[in-house]
């Protein structure tokens, strides 16, 4: 499995939050090595995503969104999550990749906060399938 990058993903990539943290470790908190390498099915883990976009001057402009994820596979050291947020830089209607509920395969490098969503979230976002399903190769 490959994690996103633009070299192999238009427009979007992760940002490793340990680098993050190394450059700023009193300001940008991650969660410590051990929660972020065993997280379960059905938690959320949150990812800064790289994303490329224009802007209104129709130059393209490289934002970092922090979003969420659903757990719904685990393959260690990769995690799948089903992204639980729209990208605000993303217009839904375009032919890009990155939309509310598709797959994103991420290692526990990526993580910058960890939490459990309410049983019934987690029931009817698991109702749906994936928007967009990530290879496995």
């Amino acid at each position: 499995m490959r994690i996103p990058s633009f070299d192999h993903d238009d427009y979007w990539e992760l940002v490793s939050a340990e680098e993050r943290h190394a450059e700023s470790p009193d300001s940008f908190w991650i969660p410590t090595r051990s929660e972020r390498e065993s997280l379960k099915i059905g938690q959320t883990a949150k990812l800064l995503f790289e994303i490329e976009s224009e802007n209104e001057e129709g130059e393209v402009e490289r934002n970092v969104e922090r979003m969420w994820v659903v757990v719904s596979e685990i393959d260690s050291p990769y995690y799948i999550g089903r992204l639980a947020n729209k990208p605000a830089t993303v217009d839904e209607h375009e032919d890009f990749y990155l939309q509310l509920g598709v797959e994103v395969p991420f290692k526990a490098e990526h993580v910058i906060d960890i939490d459990q969503p309410p049983a019934e979230f987690l029931e009817k976002f698991f109702s749906e399938q994936p928007k967009g399903i990530w290879p496995r190769v």
